[in-house]
């Protein structure tokens, strides 16, 4: 086990299966990653504390009762494949919509899940085109500033959907330019993976009238 590896199992207790899961997973990231650019290639050998616990963090956020999640821009699939993987390892019936217009790193994702046995649909549109898909949770990594986060997740919610947010150290600056503009409860929670950063749990979401 390596020293990346340790440091994710600290924060977070999970079964051998979602171990073996997030390490398949990161074999094949680092595999794709040298064809089409997946992550920063830097980021590499701390994937486990640097993605992996980004994305960790947002499950405990999700209420038993949530049953669907719709991850936005899923990209590389954080934090969507992680809280799919995890949820498959705590017998948890989550079914995860990976949005992502981008056909190679869709084809990413759907590998990813072929191979893993993942409770998961790739989603390859724009979130602006989707109109059916009311998700419990929504969810999305380093996308959009809130304000550009928060239209695109009102195609999405429906009026008891909850969205959770790793942010920045501009959280502060976002929640004031956003609340111009929408409504909404949210609270704020240390981040598990950066020490500047925060995760926005946010609820009741509409726009101003």
């Amino acid at each position: 086990m390596t020293t990346d590896q340790e440091a994710f199992l600290k924060f977070y207790s999970v079964p051998q299966e979602t171990i073996h899961n997030l390490s398949t997973y990161q074999e094949m990231l680092v595999e794709w990653n040298d064809r089409i650019n997946l992550v920063a290639a830097s980021t590499l050998p701390t994937i486990w504390t640097r993605h992996f616990s980004d994305s960790a963090q947002l499950f405990s956020h999700i209420p038993d009762t949530a049953k669907t999640l719709a991850d936005m821009g899923a990209g590389a699939g954080f934090p969507g494949l992680v809280l799919a993987i995890m949820a498959k390892g705590a017998g948890r019936k989550l079914h995860v919509t990976e949005i992502e217009s981008t056909g190679k790193k869709a084809d990413f994702l759907q590998a990813v899940t072929d191979k893993l046995g993942l409770n998961v649909t790739i989603c390859r549109d724009r979130i602006e085109n989707i109109r059916d898909l009311k998700p419990d949770i929504i969810t999305a990594r380093a996308l959009k500033a809130l304000p550009e986060l928060l239209k695109y997740a009102n195609y999405l919610v429906h009026k008891d959907t909850i969205c959770l947010f790793p942010k920045g150290k501009a959280l502060a600056e976002e929640l004031t330019e956003a609340r111009k503009k929408w409504i909404f409860k949210d609270e704020i929670h240390p981040s598990q993976s950066d020490d500047s950063g925060s995760l926005l749990v946010l609820k009741n979401l509409r726009y101003k009238s």
